[in-house]
């Protein structure tokens, strides 16, 4: 799963969201990492839709302009937990061995 995928679940999670939502809500939760365009963000949109991952929830006219809503569906949130749980043992294989690198400062020390 790439990166701007597993963001644009994550912030799916909590509420349905219409594109620029998913942009500020991925900005936000990545830390301001992943800046999605909105060419990107659609791409990204229409995998996961086509995966069954998301799925449109409604559409909304605003000042005359459609507003599309997506929501993560079962699927969704079942391959994001698993992504997470790949994820964070990843980093904790990483993390173990640096520590135990021998004569070298740990990973919550930092640098020398």
């Amino acid at each position: 799963m790439t990166e701007p995928a597993f963001f644009v679940l994550t912030a799916l999670v909590d509420e349905p969201r219409h594109g620029y939502g998913i942009v500020q809500e991925v900005e936000r939760l990545s830390g301001g990492r992943v800046r999605l365009k909105v060419g990107t963000l659609y791409g990204v949109l229409d995998r996961l839709a086509a995966e069954e991952l998301v799925a449109l929830d409604r559409e909304e006219v605003q000042q005359g302009r459609l507003r599309r809503y997506y929501r993560l569906t079962d699927a969704g949130s079942r391959a994001l937990e698993a992504e997470a749980v790949r994820l964070a043992e990843n980093a904790r294989a990483a993390v173990d061995r640096l520590r135990a690198r021998p004569g070298r400062p740990s990973v919550a020390e930092g640098p020398a």
